[in-house]
């Protein structure tokens, strides 16, 4: 009984981690602050291998994170930065 107490609120969790990444993704395909929309899709990323741990994938974590969170976002604020930061309507 306990076992599947624990079981359960580790699903609700995730569920909830879900939700809110796809929130993050939904910012970030609005957003027209390119910058912001940087940070919304590196806050998914955040979620997902959060998801990934949840899922027992703790390589896949140690990979995703510095690639998703930090080096994709690195690269692509430093290409805005040599562009213009606002997205034209």
């Amino acid at each position: 009984m306990k076992y599947m107490i624990s079981e359960t609120i580790v699903y609700l969790i995730m569920a909830v981690i879900g939700v809110l990444s796809t929130i993050a993704v939904y910012m970030a395909i609005q957003e027209r602050d390119l910058v912001k929309a940087v940070i919304y899709s590196a806050v998914q990323s955040s979620f997902y291998a959060l998801l990934y741990y949840f899922l027992m994938a703790p390589d896949i974590v140690l990979v995703y994170l510095p690639v998703a969170v930090g080096l994709i976002p690195g690269v692509l604020l430093i290409l805005i930065s040599k562009t213009e930061r606002w997205e034209k309507e």
